[in-house]
């Protein structure tokens, strides 16, 4: 069954909890859409499958948070702050600063921007989220295959 557009980032009544499960869910509904209407939009659509991940990234924080970080205001005063106190420090030592950085900003954000409440079992869940970036399990880490040489020389 096909939802309309704006349902299928409505997780209220999937019932399941903030996390991969719910994003999982909200990429097969965009499936869904997609195969429908694919054909009488296409670039619409194609705009919609590119940007899937981004547009579903909201869904692993804590469920309070949805409603205010999913818009791109929110998102561009974080991205805002986060810029204006890299320009302090210039150049990370390491990734797991630029982590920090980022996730010391968005936990002020959460404790101090108007319309945002932070349960104890959010903040439990953004550490968590925090922790898994610093020290990804092996599942999570992406492997890069060395390249592969190329003879310039004419084959014999």
């Amino acid at each position: 069954m096909t939802v309309p557009f704006w349902e299928i980032f409505d997780t209220g009544q999937l019932g399941l909890p903030p996390g991969q499960k719910l994003v999982e869910a909200v990429q097969r509904r965009i499936d869904d859409f997609a195969s429908k209407w694919e054909k009488t939009y296409p670039a619409a659509v194609k705009s919609l499958l590119t940007d899937r991940g981004s547009l579903t990234a909201y869904l692993r924080f804590p469920i309070e948070h949805h409603k205010r970080i999913r818009h791109s205001n929110f998102i561009e005063r974080t991205f805002g702050e986060t810029r204006r106190r890299v320009k302090v420090i210039g150049r990370f030592p390491g990734e797991s600063s630029c982590v920090s950085l980022a996730f010391a900003v968005l936990s002020r954000a959460a404790t101090g921007w108007r319309g945002f409440t932070t349960t104890p079992t959010g903040l439990r869940q953004l550490e968590r989220m925090r922790r898994d970036l610093l020290h990804p399990t092996e599942a999570d880490v992406i492997h890069i295959a060395p390249p592969t040489r190329v003879s310039l020389t004419k084959a014999a």
